[in-house]
């Protein structure tokens, strides 16, 4: 007897068996492409992170190393006393602050703001502002330039008998005869141009600190009015101005102010790094966090992590930026992406110290 092959193919539970063997299979599969996928975009936005971070903090640790390179002992004199106005400090977007010439008579290489900047998730951020010399005009010009007082002929750079003014007389190719203002990164850095801090120091030592309000082919202007944008050409003030340097032959050089702070940028917060009151450069973006703290030197007591300064300590003394010589930094970054894998933000911090060089200098053989 033959058997008859069968018509009636699997049966229903034969179907659900292996129907659910199959999307337990592909399930799998899916979930497997899906965290690697996830672990692609995690690994990207961490790189990028990372450098954010690497981007933001090289400028700044660069920056501070040479803080006080050429800065006098003990700051530049500043405006104050009688006669003084307000001197502006380079802020954050919507905020407004000065340097302090009530309490204070000099502009220190570093001058702190622990909590000045603005509140980004929930934390306040700090500012920080840098003095250093630039060798870039001295480079131009052989040597710092020496100005003369009014009246000396032959062609060398002479002061105005105000302060209002200083003709370079044949060192032309240091000053933009445009009158532009200082553009960051540009090729051409060297000429003197609007925007420019000019230090000035006599014979005796003594100095003072002049905002290039504008310029022509020959003759740089100190003049007071909105282009002196932070205020510092104020001859009629009853100290650190330009008035009692006059009548002697002046060395002249650039003074580099930098200013670091968060932009909160309509909730993409960036790193910003500020020349002067120049349009500000973006360092590194998304940073959430800057902050940082102060290691002092005073040969007792040497207090550290001060937030800001000046600091009176818990015995009564009182520090100022003058005695810095390390600075701790923090920033902290996120990635610009939301990670569906994390359902957060990735988020990194770097945090370092940097020694102050120049402010810890001492020359052993004066």
């Amino acid at each position: 007897m033959r058997t008859q092959p069968s018509d009636a193919g699997f049966s229903l539970m034969e179907l659900l068996a292996a129907t659910a063997i199959a999307l337990m299979v592909i399930g799998t599969a899916m979930t497997t492409f899906k965290d690697a996928v996830g672990m692609t975009g995690t690994t990207s936005d961490l790189a990028d992170t990372s450098q954010n971070l690497r981007g933001g903090t090289n400028f700044l640790i660069h920056d501070l190393v040479l803080a006080g390179r050429g800065i006098p002992i003990g700051g530049i004199p500043i405006p104050s006393g009688a006669g003084a106005g307000p001197l502006l400090r380079p802020s954050p977007p919507g905020m407004s602050y000065n340097f302090d010439n009530v309490e204070a008579t000099t502009l220190t290489a570093l001058t702190s703001g622990s909590g000045l900047g603005p509140i980004i998730n929930g934390q306040s951020t700090d500012i920080v502002t840098i003095l250093t010399i630039d060798p870039i005009l001295d480079s131009c010009l052989g040597a710092p330039l020496s100005a003369k007082p009014a009246g000396t002929a032959g062609g060398v750079p002479v002061m105005a008998v105000d302060g209002s003014s200083l003709n370079v007389g044949t060192a032309v190719s240091c000053v933009d005869p445009g009158g532009g203002t200082w553009m960051a990164g540009s090729a051409t850095q060297a000429p003197v141009k609007k925007g420019d801090l000019l230090l000035f120091t006599d014979p005796n030592g003594r100095n003072a600190i002049q905002t290039v309000t504008s310029t022509d082919s020959t003759t740089l202007y100190f003049a007071q009015s909105a282009d002196d944008t932070f205020g510092f050409n104020q001859p009629g003030a009853a100290a650190g101005s330009i008035t009692p340097l006059l009548g002697d032959a002046l060395s002249v050089q650039r003074v580099v102010m930098y200013t670091y702070y968060v932009d909160p940028n309509g909730g993409t917060p960036r790193l910003m790094r500020r020349y002067n009151m120049a349009t500000p450069q973006t360092l590194a973006g998304v940073v959430e966090d800057l902050q940082l703290s102060y290691d002092l030197v005073d040969g007792l007591a040497n207090p550290t992590n001060v937030p800001d300064l000046p600091f009176t300590s818990a015995a009564g003394v009182t520090y100022s930026a003058n005695q810095i010589r390390k600075v701790s930094v923090q920033i902290g970054v996120r990635s610009e992406r939301w990670s569906t894998r994390l359902h957060d933000y990735l988020r990194n911090h770097l945090s370092t110290v940097v020694s102050i060089r120049n402010l810890a200098y001492v020359d052993r053989y004066q």
